[in-house]
């Protein structure tokens, strides 16, 4: 399936109401992205922020996800145009921006993701053109534009935020969140703070008509859904195989912790 047809089956389902499930790569390997984009995720985001995962391993896990009907998301590093713009040419259909606080950092994000008269993305989409014939006619329409909401300084303008035109989606980093809160680095469902961030997200994104979006765990996702959420990360890459890994060991050696060879 066409990149740009994955986008309008992801704009369609939430406009629709509907919730897409997404999945997250941030270990450099073909054989485990493929497993991820063999998935049936909605949605898959190569993570270039925390992840270790660099520009030249992304080009490669953006030809193996092309092998799924995922939509090929990007986490960049940071809100700067110029690797925003080499994501998406080299295949990204949308990029994840973190720490955006500002209507002002929003409206940059956009700019990075939009040619003319739209934005300031420069042209050269090297990579996905080879995919995509007819790429510079649906790019402005067809990118997904997604700047993180990870602070309380982005909480207090979350209206300004979500206003910008160009914005399709708001993620939640709950992590950096809980910091700014002055919580442990986590989903803090235990506690009164959080959960009304993120009320107050959900709210906003819902006067503006923009999806909101978080990075959760499977356990969460049905809460997520209820609490409005229409784009939530379910399985990450490096934590699933982590937990596997951990709870294999503990059923082959419960009783020496992993030590009884």
């Amino acid at each position: 399936m066409r990149h740009d047809d994955l986008m309008i089956d992801l704009r369609k389902r939430w406009n629709d109401g509907g919730v897409a499930v997404g999945g997250w790569v941030s270990i450099a390997n073909t054989v485990t992205t493929e497993v991820m984009a063999r998935s049936g995720f909605d949605y898959v985001c190569i993570d270039n922020q925390h992840g270790l995962v660099d520009y030249r391993d992304t080009v490669t896990l953006l030809q193996v996800l092309d092998l799924g009907d995922s939509t090929p998301l990007v986490r960049v590093p940071w809100n700067e145009p110029g690797i925003i713009g080499k994501m998406l040419d080299a295949g990204a259909g949308g990029v994840i921006v973190p720490m955006v606080n500002s209507p002002e950092e929003a409206a940059a994000a956009v700019a990075a993701m939009r040619y003319h008269p739209e934005g300031a993305r420069s042209y050269g989409p090297t990579g996905v053109s080879l995919r995509r014939a007819d790429y510079y006619g649906s790019a402005n329409a067809s990118v997904l534009c997604v700047p993180m909401i990870e602070t309380t300084t982005a909480l207090a303008r979350i209206d300004d935020i979500v206003s910008v035109p160009g914005v399709d989606v708001v993620y939640v980093g709950p992590a950096d969140l809980s910091v700014t809160l002055g919580l442990p680095p986590r989903n803090n469902e235990d506690d009164p703070r959080f959960v009304e961030a993120l009320e107050t997200i959900v709210a906003s994104c819902r006067r503006n008509g923009v999806v909101a979006g978080c990075h959760a765990t499977p356990d969460l996702v049905a809460r997520r859904t209820e609490m409005g959420f229409q784009m939530i990360t379910a399985v990450a890459d490096i934590g699933t195989f982590r937990a596997a890994v951990a709870a294999a060991l503990g059923v082959a050696s419960p009783d020496t912790g992993g030590s009884g060879y």
